[in-house]
This record gives C-alpha cells, structure tokens and sequence, in this order.
C-alpha cells in the first residue's frame, strides 16, 4: 500500500499528490482503510457501547437502591443483567483495545498502515449490524436473552426469538474480532521495521501478539458452544438438553474454556499500555522487560488449564477441584511479577503524576486488590460458599472496570495529543480520575461484604440486612457514570474540537517510542520507507 508522509516528518521523502492525503465527507470514515481512521472508528464505537451498557448498569444499581421492587419486574432485571454484560464485554472493552491496537501497533512497529487495510475495515463494520441486533433485543417478543451474559443452559434452550439474534451477533463479534487478530499478528510479524527485533519491540505490541494469538485460538469455541445451543433450540439435537441424553454441565466447560482465556485477552493489552506509561513518568526503563514478555506468555499458556475454577459448584470430583484450584494459584505468579515489574519501574524514579500515570498507579493498586480476591475465589471450599453472589461481582468488576476501563483511560491521556495534536485539559483530567476512583470503590468495595454476608448476584430483591450496602452500592454507581458523561464532555469533545494546547511533538518528556518520533498529530501517512532504527529500537536515526 503506497503511503506518505507529512512534509514536516523526518522520516519521509516528500509529500505527493492530494490523492495521498486524507480524503473527505462520510467516504472517509465509511470506506475507511487507513489504521488511525479505523482506530478511531473502533475508540467512538467502543464508548458508545460504554455508555449504553452503563445505562443499563444504573437501571441494575436503581431497582436494588432498596428492598422490595421498585421499577422493573425480575424478568426485566435477568435481561438488563445478560444485555449488560454481553455488551460490556464485547461492544465496549474488546473493541476498544482493538481500537488502541489499530492507533498504535503500526506507529510503534515503524509499519505504514496494517497488513491487511480492507479486511481492517471489514472487521469494524461487522460489529455494527451486531450491535444493533444485541441492542435491539429489548423489543423482540419475550424481550432481550436473560440467561446471563455467560448464556447456561438449560436457560438458552427457553428463551424467545432474542436468544437467536444474541447468537448471531456474537457469531459476527467473533468473526470481527478473530480478523482483527489475523491482522495484527501478520502486521507484527512481518511489518515492523528491520531494525526491531522482536526483544526490542514495545511491551504493548508484544502484549497485543499474544493476546491476538489467544482469541484466534478461543473465539471459535465460543462459536461452537452458542451454535450447538442453536441447533438444540431450533433442529432437534440434544447437546445440553438433558431430556434427550445431554448434559448441561458440558455447555460449561466449553464456554469457560472460552471464557477464561477471554478474561485474559481483555486485560493483557492493558499490561502493555501500563508498561508504556510507567516508565515514561518514572523516568526509568522498564525494569525487567524479558520478564515481563516471559510472564505475558505464561498468562496466556496457563489460561487454558484453569477454566473450570468457574465450576466448583458444579459436582466435580475432588481431584478435578484440586487441579484446577492449583492451576490457578499458579496462574497469580506472572501476573504477580508483572505488579512487582511495575513497581520496581517506580522504585527511586523521577516520578511525576500526570493523569495517565495518576490512571496508571490507581490501575496497579485496584488491579492487586481484585487479583487477591481472584486468588481467595480459586479455593475451592471458599469459592463454593461465595459461588454466584456479589463477592465474585466485586472481584470481576475490581478486575475488568478497574483494570480493563482504567487502563483504556491512561492510554487515552498518554495517546491523545499524538491522535488529535492537542493537549487535554490536565486539571480536568485529574478531576476525572479521583472522581472515577473514589465513586468505583464506593461502588464495588460494599459488594465484598454483600457476599461474603450471601446476597445472591442476579436477584432483583433482597431482605432487610442487604439493604444499607446496596444503597451504597448505587449510589456509587449513579457517580461513576456521572464521572464518564464528565469525561466525554469536558474532556473527550474538547481535544477532539481542536481546543486546547496544540501538543507537541513529544508532549512526555522521557516517553519512548517510534510513536513519538513523528509529528503531533500523526500525519494520515506514516512510515512509508521502514525507518533505520538506534540500538534501542526506540529512535529513528535521522
């Protein structure tokens, strides 16, 4: 693919036709080829589904505000459940860190573009028919899928006609989601510039090849559980209907077979933005960094063989509970090297709290609280008396919302003056943070205790003694969605409109990187000759 550079940047010969620049109107972004556009596409779509998920968060946080039933009936709830989060998980976070893939890995890797620029656009557009048909499962008979987001039979095999359309999105999620891993893995592979060795690559690059690695290899197995649920719903087989000699439990084992690897392909890639971010404002290295490659493999390795500590519950043998308890105590040891390596990065650094490192440091300490309470949920005697209750919200959300969401923020901050070439408002963004941090703890912190006292999750009421907690609970929540409408409106839209400093080309002082090697903001063409890297790999030799 023929791609030039802005005049202003080194590495390019000279700026050629029109043609070459960025083109104009809907056309653009429609049949959009270049990897920022579609980063960006990818970043817009990703909070939108936040936001409409969130929504439906609130409705959640609203009916359990107090006992008894407030303003929807227990099948509407098990629906804003289930809806909540499929679309969490595969509208919002997933695809926002393909967005941050398709942004970076070619101005990280010195590549012109992705391997694969129509399939790039391809693998965008298909998650909008599928959104559309998850959102609007509210409105088919018998309403949205209400089997929870993990979608259990014998539940799938008695839902209405949603169920199908819910399967059919996620088949065509999955499909986006596995192009989109074909073509990073072939843009790391084979486009990076010749000087970069694969040791020498940058944490988030590396954290993104293993985590495309992952969902080529799961993806279809999710395909294959919802599509054997299909044919038991509408051609007669008996998979997991236990009427005609299938079991149920099996649908388990092969969704958590996806489902635990999938747990890790949404926090992998935040690894790797928190690995940029810490040493450019501790002003350090990366301590460890052969480690810290080492340790992402053994995540992804080790995250097959412990599906089943999701199933303790479930009548499995005493053998099979010791395997996979052990397993997945195992599994806490490179993750625990990862927080160490982080830690170490900060040790005795020149530090300074900007907001992406402010997101950053908040990721690492709500991350380890909610990896220590994964740890307590992989035994099994103790996971059986919290199984299903709000101990295990509390952990999932401690994970995902202040893992995944947290590190998606430092990124934006980081990243941001080099997409838009404009400083975000660093006061505002300070106020996004403690907002967000203290209202997602006065969130989720009580739900520990809610568990551990045994509140059931995905029950629409609950007796007297839940009460004081719950009503903390929500209105945590009220304020933790309250702290994103800020964020978009006070803090997204501004850099986006062009106001606010122009950035310059390295807005971080000690920031490394190719991506810092070209102008703010990036122009549409980059790298059009691979670049003649230093011995770090992190500077272009003029």
């Amino acid at each position: 693919m023929s791609a030039v550079l802005h005049p202003h940047d080194h590495v390019a010969g000279e700026h050629h036709d029109d043609h070459h620049g960025a083109p104009h109107g809907w056309r653009r972004w429609v049949f959009a080829t270049n990897h920022k556009d579609i980063g960006t596409l990818y970043l817009l779509f990703a909070f939108t589904m936040l936001m409409m998920g969130g929504v439906l968060a609130l409705l959640i946080r609203a009916e359990l505000f107090q006992p008894g039933l407030q303003f929807v009936n227990p099948e509407l709830f098990n629906q804003l459940t289930t809806m909540h989060g499929l679309i969490m998980v595969f509208g919002a976070i997933m695809p926002a860190f393909v967005g941050f893939a398709n942004w970076m890995i070619p101005l990280q890797i010195g590549a012109s573009d992705m391997a694969f620029a129509r399939m790039n656009n391809f693998s965008f557009w298909l998650m909008i028919p599928a959104a559309a048909m998850l959102a609007s499962s509210f409105f088919l008979p018998g309403g949205a899928p209400a089997a929870g987001w993990t979608l259990y039979a014998p539940l799938t095999l008695q839902m209405g006609p949603s169920m199908d359309s819910g399967i059919f999105a996620l088949h065509l999620l999955g499909a986006s989601s596995i192009m989109g891993s074909i073509n990073i893995i072939v843009t790391i592979l084979n486009m990076r510039a010749p000087d970069m060795p694969l040791m020498k690559m940058p944490m988030f690059v590396w954290t993104w090849l293993i985590t495309a690695y992952l969902l080529i290899a799961v993806m279809p197995v999710l395909a294959g559980a919802i599509t054997m649920t299909l044919t038991d719903r509408h051609f007669g087989t008996t998979f997991f209907n236990p009427a005609g000699g299938g079991d149920p439990i099996m649908y388990q084992h092969i969704f958590w077979f996806f489902g635990h690897p999938e747990v890790y392909i949404m926090i992998l890639p935040a690894f790797g933005i928190i690995s940029q971010i810490v040493p450019a404002f501790a002003r350090k290295r990366l301590f460890g960094y052969a480690s810290m490659v080492y340790a992402t493999a053994s995540i992804a390795i080790l995250s097959f063989i412990v599906w089943a500590h999701h199933m303790y519950a479930t009548g499995m043998p005493v053998t099979g509970q010791l395997f996979f308890m052990y397993a997945t105590m195992l599994i806490s040891v490179p993750t625990g090297v990862k927080v160490f390596n982080w830690v170490a990065t900060m040790w005795k650094g020149s530090m300074t709290f900007e907001t992406p490192m402010l997101f950053s440091i908040g990721f690492i300490f709500v991350f380890t609280m909610g990896g220590f309470t994964g740890l307590i949920l992989s035994m099994a005697p103790i996971d059986t008396q919290l199984q299903d209750t709000y101990y295990v919200v509390a952990h999932f959300h401690y994970v995902l919302v202040a893992g995944s969401l947290f590190a998606m923020f430092a990124g934006f901050y980081y990243w941001s003056p080099k997409w838009t070439g404009f400083m975000y408002n660093e006061t505002r963004g300070k106020i996004h943070f403690w907002w967000t941090l203290i209202s997602f703890n006065v969130t989720f912190f009580p739900m520990h205790f809610l568990g551990l006292a045994g509140m059931p999750r995905r029950y629409a009421d609950y007796p007297m003694q839940f009460a004081d907690f719950n009503m903390l609970a929500s209105v945590g929540a009220a304020f933790f969605g309250l702290a994103q409408v800020y964020f978009f409106f006070f803090v997204i839209l501004p850099v986006m409109l062009g106001k606010g400093e122009h950035a310059p080309q390295r807005p971080w002082d000690h920031a490394e990187g190719l991506e810092w090697e070209v102008p703010s903001p990036a122009p549409f063409h980059t790298f059009e000759t691979p670049p003649k890297l230093d011995a770090t790999a992190t500077r272009i030799i003029a």
